[in-house]
């Protein structure tokens, strides 16, 4: 299970909120244009947090970040399953609110206090990982990669379109 996002134009964001089929096609031309490039966070369309969706939603929630970032804030109407649901959207004021929580949130408030055991405590999918003990490093560095991504969204005026495949 991967944390998938697709930045869209205003226009775009608009239209795929209203149309989801045209959603689902434009996130797979999205996909395709950058499946090789792979461009830096501060100009992709596309993004991926990879296993640490559940660990990042966790650790957001537990601080009380003002925007869901990991499932989205709105539903989109009629919007068939992408894989593990629909997918779910962010607005572009939703975006601004992000970017401008994430500015104000270093990655260490972000895992302050937390250990590997808190995470396996509470069930953190990919669970066997924080059993393990492995290091909370692999979900600050997907914190630390939201950061520009998001901040090139509210400065765009995109919006945002997430799901879990």
């Amino acid at each position: 299970m991967i944390g998938e996002y697709a930045r869209l134009t205003a226009a775009e964001f608009e239209r795929a909120v209203g149309d989801p089929d045209w959603a689902y096609e434009r996130v797979q031309e999205l996909t395709e244009q950058e499946w090789d490039a792979e461009p830096p966070g501060d100009r992709a369309r596309r993004f991926e947090t990879d296993k640490m969706w559940h660990a990042l939603d966790f650790l957001l929630r537990r601080i009380g970040f003002p925007v869901d970032v990991v499932f989205g804030e709105e539903e989109i109407p009629g919007a068939e399953n992408w894989s593990y649901g629909p997918p779910r959207c962010l607005t572009p004021e939703q975006v601004r609110t992000a970017a401008e929580a994430f500015a104000a949130t270093p990655s260490a408030r972000l895992t302050e206090g937390v250990t590997p055991a808190d995470l396996a405590a509470a069930d953190i999918y990919p669970t066997i990982v924080w059993e393990r003990g492995e290091p909370l490093d692999e979900v600050t560095a997907h914190y630390e990669a939201l950061v520009p991504y998001f901040r090139a969204a509210a400065r765009d005026g995109d919006g945002l379109l997430l799901w879990i495949s």
